[in-house]
C-alpha cells in the first residue's frame, strides 16, 4: 500500500465526486433533451443533422466500449465528428457504458421480439434544450475545464445502477 499525502487524497476524492456529479448532470440532460426532442441519436443522423444545422447543436456525446475501440469505421467517424465539433466550438465529451446509455434512452440493449433494431448510440447530440440549462452549463463547464487542461474530449464513465 502506498501512503497518499492528504493533499492527493482529498483531490482524488474531489476528482471522483466531480466525475459522478457530471455523469449524473450528462444523464439528466440526455433525459430532459429527450423529453423535449431535442436528441439526435446516431453517428449518420448526427453528421447530417451538423452539416444542415449545426448552430443547433450545443453538446455531441460520442459513446464507446472497448469492443468498438477496434472499430475503424467507427474510431473514424469519430475524428471528423470531434474536428467539426472543435472547429465550431461545440462542446464534446466521450462515454463509456453503452448499456447505461441504453437504459437512460430507454432503450433495449439487443434485438426485440418485432425484429427492431437497437439505435446507434454511439454519437448524441444535444439540440437547443430549454429545460435543464443548468445540466447543460454543469457538463460544459466539465468540457471547458478539461480544454483548460489540454483535454480537448474528456472522458466520462457512466455507471451502472
Amino acid at each position: 500500500m502506498t501512503n497518499m499525502t492528504l493533499e492527493e487524497l482529498v483531490g482524488c476524492n474531489s476528482t471522483d465526486r466531480k466525475m459522478e456529479t457530471v455523469s449524473e448532470a450528462l444523464e439528466e440532460l440526455i433525459v430532459a433533451a429527450q423529453r423535449q426532442n431535442c436528441l439526435t441519436v446516431g453517428v449518420y443522423e448526427s453528421a447530417q443533422l451538423m452539416n444542415v444545422d449545426p448552430d443547433s447543436v450545443v453538446l455531441c456525446v460520442l459513446a464507446t466500449d472497448e469492443e468498438d475501440e477496434n472499430d475503424v469505421a467507427l474510431q473514424i467517424h469519430f475524428t471528423l465528428i470531434q474536428a467539426f465539433c472543435c472547429d465550431i466550438d461545440i462542446n464534446i465529451v466521450r462515454v463509456s457504458g453503452m448499456r447505461r446509455l441504453a437504459q437512460v434512452l430507454g432503450e433495449p440493449l439487443s434485438t426485440d421480439s418485432n425484429a427492431n433494431e437497437p439505435r446507434d448510440l454511439h454519437c448524441i447530440l444535444v439540440t437547443n434544450p430549454q429545460a435543464e440549462h443548468l445540466k447543460l452549463n454543469e457538463v460544459g463547464s466539465y468540457c471547458k475545464e478539461s480544454r483548460c487542461r489540454n483535454q480537448w474530449v474528456p472522458s466520462i464513465a457512466l455507471q451502472e445502477r
